[in-house]
């Protein structure tokens, strides 16, 4: 059965839009998804379904979201072999050291993606953003919290996307992977 990985935005950051993991897992389960698994406490989860359109899987999520909680979560959905690629075609390699330093961006539209670029301006080196078609990858060699475009990423010009550390993206793919053996 196809896993998927479901990505939410801005939950658990503060003290607004809480998404307890528990409630989260459970409401996965009530839309009829199995295996489901909840990694940390910052909105991701993996599954599984037999529908295969991540697309579907993600209106699903946000409308059950909205019901169940109250307010609007931007909820993006790929597929365990969308994930692999992204992490694939990965542009910039950083020592294990590093993976907290290094963001990829998810989008559902990659035309989301595409206006990312215009963040290439705030880069400064060694900082670098790479912006592909199915993902976008920053690395901020100063750290998160010194870069003005993950700051950019977390504002208004990053409300179509959602960002993980390299760290959490890599265990995400290996969930997917286990099931998949």
């Amino acid at each position: 059965m196809p896993c998927f990985v479901v990505l939410l935005r801005g939950v658990n950051v503060g003290k607004a839009n809480r998404v307890p993991m528990a409630a989260f897992k459970s409401l996965l389960e009530g839309l009829g998804y199995t295996n489901v698994s909840t990694l940390l406490n910052s909105g991701n989860a993996v599954f599984s379904s037999t529908g295969r359109s991540a697309a579907q899987h993600s209106s699903a999520i946000a409308d059950a979201l909205m019901k169940s909680l109250g307010f609007s979560v931007a909820t993006v959905v790929k597929s365990g072999a969308e994930l692999a690629a992204i992490v694939a075609a990965s542009p910039i390699a950083v020592p294990e050291s590093e993976h907290a330093k290094f963001l990829v961006a998810f989008a559902t539209e990659s035309s989301s993606l595409e206006g990312l670029e215009v963040l290439q301006s705030l880069t400064r080196l060694p900082e670098r953003l790479v912006v592909g078609e199915e993902a976008a990858y920053l690395y901020c060699a100063s750290g998160i919290h010194e870069s003005k475009v993950a700051a950019a990423l977390r504002g208004n010009v990053g409300k179509a996307v959602t960002t993980r550390n390299w760290a959490t993206v890599r265990k995400l793919a290996a969930l997917c992977n286990a099931r998949a053996d």
